[in-house]
């Protein structure tokens, strides 16, 4: 039933979009302006400071409501980070999360921030957590309802090209403009398009893209050219315009392209310019779920937006090459080495060396870097590494050492090395303090024949540890080319985090250069990442510069600050995503004596998983999933994907693996997955054993484990449904101290473990 609970005195439309605010003014205009536009909603909320409810509770609640087709916002605050990243990428997936978030400018932060009393972090890590999560942010209201109607009533474009058809030229000039401008490109057409349009066009058609078919186009003419256009693989996605002149049939124009567009593929928008000529056709298009808007350039944005929205979730489930291990041998007890050191001498501030040694234990490679403490012991360092060398500044409290004249470049002897040693002495003194010079580092000259990068982290007070990636070198500041991400990155995320920056293009390769290894590069972007979770006491990481060529990465200078030691664990930066819960991983021999891994499941399993997939039987499958499921279905990406990229803040799926005699190979031998964590009701778990490694306890030390990981997660009951054939299933659960019991019509058992046992 109708529900008003607002200050709103109007009843919003029925339709499939709900509409969630922190401003109830604002409530009441939108609501007002929907009622003038024909707007309707599932749902129209106004949260206020959001006291008692969260976004991730909204996003969740909506994701499962059948009634919504996409979800709008008006956002002052975020409010709990970890919450609204993990329900937006939940659901993003299959429901559009559009938003518009206040604070661009410091000024508009400010209002916002007084006005929910929530505390607000940077714009620009904003938008990087948006990217992270799948959510697409506009900058006004009309834009807002633009890309839900188009989002929600439309395939989402492969690509971003698009085909116009329009009648006169200007338009299609005005809609190209803002296409190319928004990150969208224009459809080139296809001889064969061509060849077709040319057949009935008159000769003065513009032969190109947008395809202007002139001001005398009657509706017969708007359908032939839409259904090449849409038949033309070139092209993913058309814009229809119609500017109403005198020959111009708008709703006849209007119900041929409702027919031509039945069962496309593509995303289709219309633009019907004018007023009450085209109000009939317009009606008709939205009714058959075409979005229409007043104007083309507007149009071509949403189609932009809709490629870039289209990209971000894509991006977010493509699967990434395996990842290296984190630390390196021994790696581990030399970062806690340096990190006592400076906290027994009352440091937050690593000196460069330092810095360079917690690099190189987490696998990202640095330039030999040695230490003196005197003049001779400088020269003695720079005869063993081999002229020419670098001299820096050695200091503990002093941070930018080009500031002080702490730096000393290309020394081709030992004279050189000499003379650096007592003018880098003379001019911190000078311009710092004596004390502040403690000695040099010496280093090898690295001829910078690449280009320089910056490679940093940094603590956003909403979103935790935020990696920054960009062009580096003296000038990083001025030029400001860097995009932001959030933390743990894998290779497909790095590799996306690199195409936001300027600089991305020359390291793929110009004007004659070889071309950086990328693959190698965002590997150590992910090992940064993994660096910055892995030590939650480090506030800030600079390494600049990071030179880069086609046969080598290498950090040349770092810097590493740490928050006071006084702050207590539990008061260190959270990161907003849950990173991979590591703790959680086992060791376990099969009744053989072979060693089975237990642990949580990577978005790098899907490979494997297709594999242990063709390893079941039909029975196997029929047991786990309660019907029949062909092979080429379980192992769709599209499913497969769902099944590893999880959120480990939602559910955990262990997978059991062993490495293959034969050809070395892991393998997977089996998967236990406990799923609706923090659901009041209690988790649920399944599990999917191997044939060949059934009846050997594999699946016992599954379930095992995931009791044990759910009484560590805080979860009380997990539940589990049982077909009434998988009769070894009943079994395990009763082993394991599951109540066992049918409910009346269920047609299947229900096993029930309770941790008050």
């Amino acid at each position: 039933e109708d529900f008003n609970a607002t200050f709103a005195a109007s009843m919003a439309r029925r339709g499939h979009v709900a509409f969630l605010s922190q401003s109830g003014a604002l409530c009441t205009a939108i609501l007002d302006w929907s009622l003038r536009e024909n707007i309707g909603f599932s749902a129209f909320v106004s949260v206020g400071s959001m006291a008692d409810v969260s976004w991730g509770d909204l996003f969740t609640h909506f994701g499962e409501d059948p009634n919504t087709r996409s979800i709008v916002c008006y956002m002052e605050s975020v409010g709990n980070a970890r919450a609204f990243l993990s329900a937006a990428r939940e659901v993003a997936r299959d429901k559009p999360i559009i938003v518009i978030k206040v604070g661009h400018t410091e000024a508009a932060a400010r209002v916002a921030a007084s006005h929910t009393g929530s505390l607000t972090g940077s714009d620009a890590v904003l938008d990087a957590a948006f990217r992270r999560a799948g959510v697409l942010r506009v900058d006004t209201v009309p834009e807002l309802f633009a890309m839900a109607e188009a989002l929600g009533k439309q395939p989402r474009p492969r690509g971003p090209n698009l085909a116009i058809v329009t009648n006169a030229g200007g338009p299609g000039a005005l809609a190209t403009d803002m296409l190319i401008g928004s990150g969208g490109a224009l459809a080139e057409l296809s001889a064969q398009s061509l060849e077709a349009l040319n057949s009935f066009l008159p000769p003065h058609w513009s032969h190109n893209n947008p395809v202007d078919i002139l001001g005398d186009a009657d509706a017969s003419r708007y359908a032939r050219a839409v259904e090449i256009a849409l038949r033309d693989p070139g092209n993913d996605g058309v814009l229809v315009v119609l500017t109403p002149q005198a020959m111009t049939q708008a709703t006849e124009t209007a119900r041929e392209l409702c027919r031509v567009s039945t069962g496309s593929s593509k995303p289709i928008l219309a633009s019907w310019m004018g007023a009450d000529a085209i109000q009939g056709g317009q009606a008709l298009l939205n009714d058959a779920g075409i979005p229409t808007f007043d104007s083309p350039d507007v149009a071509a944005r949403a189609f932009a937006l809709m490629w870039r929205h289209s990209q971000s979730v894509k991006s977010l489930y493509e699967t990434p090459l395996h990842a290296d291990e984190a630390l390196t041998p021994g790696g581990r007890a030399r970062v806690e080495e340096i990190l006592s050191t400076a906290r027994s001498e009352g440091r937050t501030l690593l000196s460069e060396a330092e810095s360079k040694q917690l690099l190189a234990a987490h696998g990202i490679p640095v330039v030999q870097t040695e230490t003196a403490f005197s003049e001779d012991e400088a020269a003695a360092r720079a005869r063993s590494i081999g002229f020419p060398v670098v001299l820096k500044l050695f200091s503990k409290t002093l941070t930018h050492k080009t500031d002080v004249g702490g730096v000393e470049l290309d020394l081709k002897d030992e004279a050189a090395v000499r003379a650096a040693w007592r003018a880098i002495q003379s001019s911190v003194a000078a311009k710092a303090g004596a004390q502040h010079f403690l000695g040099v580092t010496v280093q090898p000259m690295i001829p910078r024949s690449g280009y320089e990068l910056i490679l940093g982290s940094s603590i956003d007070p909403q979103f935790g540890p935020v990696v920054l990636f960009g062009s580096g070198g003296q000038l990083v500041e001025v030029f400001k080319d860097r995009a932001l991400g959030l933390p743990p990155l894998n290779g497909t995320l790095a590799a996306r985090l690199m195409e936001q920056t300027r600089i991305h293009k020359a390291l793929l390769g110009v004007r004659g250069r070889k071309g950086v290894d990328m693959e190698k590069l965002a590997g150590i972007l992910v090992r940064f990442s993994h660096l910055v979770l892995d030590q939650p006491r480090i506030a800030e990481i600079d390494i600049n510069p990071l030179v880069v060529s086609h046969d080598r990465i290498l950090a040349l200078d770092a810097r590493v600050v740490l928050v006071p030691h006084a702050t207590p664990a539990e008061s260190l930066p959270r990161p907003a995503i849950r990173p991979y819960p590591a703790q959680y991983t086992w060791k376990w021999e099969l009744p053989n004596g072979a060693s089975v891994t237990l642990r949580p499941i990577r978005p790098e399993d899907e490979p494997a998983m297709t594999r242990f997939h063709a390893s079941l039987s039909e029975e196997s499958v029929y047991f786990r999933y309660f019907s029949p499921l062909r092979f080429d279905q379980r192992i769709a990406h599209e499913r497969l994907s769902r099944l590893c990229f999880i959120d480990y803040d939602r559910q955990v799926a262990l997978v059991a693996e062993k490495v293959n005699p034969e050809n070395g190979v892991e393998e997977i031998l089996g998967v236990g997955r406990l799923s609706d964590l923090r659901v009041e009701s209690g988790a649920e778990f399944a599990l999917l054993v191997s044939d060949e490694w059934q009846g050997k306890g594999l699946g016992t030390e599954l379930l095992r484990r995931l009791i044990s990981i759910g009484m560590a997660e805080g979860v009380t009951t997990i539940r589990g449904r049982i077909l009434p054939e998988n009769r070894a299933m009943v079994r395990l659960c009763a082993k394991l101290g599951f109540e066992i019991e049918m409910p009346p019509g269920a047609g299947e058992w229900q096993g029930v473990w309770k941790a008050t046992r």
